[in-house]
């Protein structure tokens, strides 16, 4: 199974004790095989703009099926992270990009976008400004 670090072809040294959790984790997360990554996962690695090749592909058929999926910290938090990457990340990604949009507009509407019945869920003001923001790009 393919892991960053073996797409990279770039091993990483063991960062040693006096590394700070995240930095330890990140290393161990490029060692991972992608096929193993969870929504808690994608967002470490794009929130440190770690592997956004590889991983931005697989949050956004996360995020297309689950705008909300959360990983480890709140409803929304892997799509926050999403957001926040640079404009060169969606390069290659301009399919996806489009549902995406089509689907945070729904979003920002304030519609469910896939059961009827659900009733539509608050976005919190800094990801409803951060979906208003990419939206605009």
């Amino acid at each position: 199974m393919t892991s960053i670090e073996q797409l990279e072809r770039d091993v990483w040294p063991d960062p040693g004790q006096e590394a700070t959790s995240l930095v330890r984790r990140c290393v161990e997360l490029r060692r991972k095989p992608l096929a193993e990554f969870t929504v808690g996962d994608l967002r470490i690695m794009l929130g440190q703009e770690i592997g956004v090749p590889a991983l931005l592909p697989l949050a956004l058929q996360v995020l297309l099926r689950d705008p909300f999926a959360e990983g480890d910290y709140y409803p929304g938090d892997l799509l926050a992270n999403v957001l926040r990457l640079p404009e060169s990340a969606w390069s290659g990604l301009r399919a996806e990009r489009e549902r995406l949009r089509s689907v945070l507009t729904e979003l920002v509407a304030g519609r469910p976008f896939s059961d009827p019945d659900l009733e539509p869920l608050e976005l919190d003001r800094d990801l409803h400004d951060a979906v208003v923001r990419f939206l605009g790009r």
